[in-house]
């Protein structure tokens, strides 16, 4: 019986049911949550778009191992105020185009290059990160509508059933069979599980608010759950070995990755500082013209005259650089230990995850089989209290305990029961899973 209402409860607090407008309001399973935030939110789009970038800036360390070519004019007016000149001004322009490359630069190019791959993978990782700790706050906020949603529920039920003890009282309290004050404390209890509705109902609103506030939808739009299939065995799911779990979350979660490739690209890093020691051989070309009027020559005879051609090798040997690629190279290998223990963390911090997922899942499980235990004795309790209670058995105080300790039990079901499905779906994505296509 009580099963039976809060699963119809909360089917039409959570929309499913058919109702008037509906049809303009769109009803989100989990999933579709989750897709939409995915493709929608700010700081992951952030973040793609800072991976474009880097793509941009490996092309250009791409580039530098071509050669560069530049072309060049420039043109002047020249005035001459003596009187002993013959021409009081002049004209000169000059045409050049050089073209040049480096040939030998210690391998800093290519390392450039190699760095910039990396990070590229780094970006990547990144934009998987994001989009997981998306999913979290998603599922973490999913499961709080569901459990507000449900709680709305039972404090419904609870209120509907403070109401019929009520009025039973009241005509009890009319044909003299309890006393006035036994009569008010029923009117106080009703008002009081009113008030609980009131509060569930304003605790849902908030809820989904935070929902959609993450979905990044906008202020006039509304948002309404599906109901979820989830039944006991769901809640009771068996969980794998807590080192298999961690096990695979580190070849799963993003940052353990990224972590290695950071300590990947210090090293890289190191290879870079120590160019520093090593010569530099460029290459460069040009050919060039000029012109000058008030000359002996014709303009076209003068860009002939002028012409050049200019091919050139410049060899630069490092000798003494006041200590600055000793400090480079030094400074790298710290940027490597520096790395290597951020990777040492990035790993501590997941197990941690990883552990309390796990033991929050377990201890949820183990609460939630008490708790329905608890709950079906409570309703045993309350169902024959207050039969008693109407035959003058039961006082009002020991009635409204009874009831109390129904309501309570029902909360701590329904608490047991959604951190469990929160940290089954925590530890799930932990793995690298996909999210359960009942929600």
């Amino acid at each position: 019986m009580i099963r039976t209402l809060l699963i119809a409860g909360c089917a039409a607090l959570l929309g499913v049911e058919p109702a008037c407008g509906q049809d303009s309001i769109k009803v989100w399973t989990l999933n579709e949550c989750l897709g939409y935030a995915l493709e929608n939110n700010i700081q992951l789009r952030q973040s793609r778009n800072d991976y474009l970038a880097g793509m941009e800036d490996t092309k250009q360390a791409q580039a530098a191992l071509f050669p560069s070519l530049t072309a060049s004019t420039s043109q002047g007016y020249t005035n001459y105020p003596s009187s002993n000149a013959v021409d009081k001004s002049s004209y000169t322009g000059t045409y050049g185009l050089e073209a040049s490359m480096t040939l030998y630069g210690g391998g800093r190019l290519r390392t450039a290059v190699k760095q910039q791959k990396v990070q590229n993978q780094i970006d990547e990782l990144m934009i998987e990160e994001a989009g997981n700790d998306i999913r979290i706050a998603i599922v973490e906020a999913y499961m709080q509508c569901l459990y507000a949603a449900e709680a709305v529920t039972v404090n419904r039920s609870t209120a509907d059933a403070s109401k019929l003890q009520r009025d039973r009282a009241e005509q009890m309290w009319l044909n003299g069979s309890i006393s006035k004050v036994d009569f008010a404390q029923l009117e106080s209890q009703y008002a009081s599980d009113e008030y609980q509705v009131v509060v569930a109902r304003t605790s849902l609103d908030n809820y989904l608010l935070q929902l959609k506030q993450l979905l990044e939808l906008d202020i006039t739009d509304e948002i309404q759950l599906a109901t979820p299939q989830t039944d006991e065995a769901a809640v009771l799911h068996p969980l794998s070995a807590k080192t298999e779990i961690y096990a695979r979350a580190l070849d799963a979660m993003p940052e353990i990755a990224r972590g290695s490739l950071a300590v990947e690209a210090a090293r890289l890093g190191i290879k870079e500082a120590r160019a520093g020691y090593l010569p530099t051989l460029s290459l460069s070309a040009s050919v060039g013209t000029g012109h000058m009027s008030g000359n002996s020559f014709e303009s076209g005879s003068q860009v002939w005259n002028r012409f050049n051609e200019n091919i050139g090798v410049t060899l630069s040997i490092p000798i003494f650089s006041n200590r600055a690629n000793r400090t480079a190279v030094n400074k790298a290998k710290l940027a490597v230990a520096n790395s290597e223990l951020e990777w040492l963390d990035l790993k501590k911090n997941l197990l941690q995850q990883v552990e309390s997922a796990y033991l929050d899942a377990v201890s949820a499980q183990a609460q939630y089989q008490a708790a329905a235990e608890q709950q079906r004795y409570a309703q045993q309790s309350y169902e024959l209290t207050s039969e008693q209670f109407a035959v003058g058995m039961k006082n009002t105080v020991e009635l409204i305990t009874a009831q109390n300790d129904l309501t309570t039990a029902r909360h701590a079901v329904l608490q047991a029961k959604y951190m469990a499905l929160l940290n089954i779906e925590l530890l799930n994505i932990y793995q690298g899973g996909v999210v359960n296509a009942n929600y």
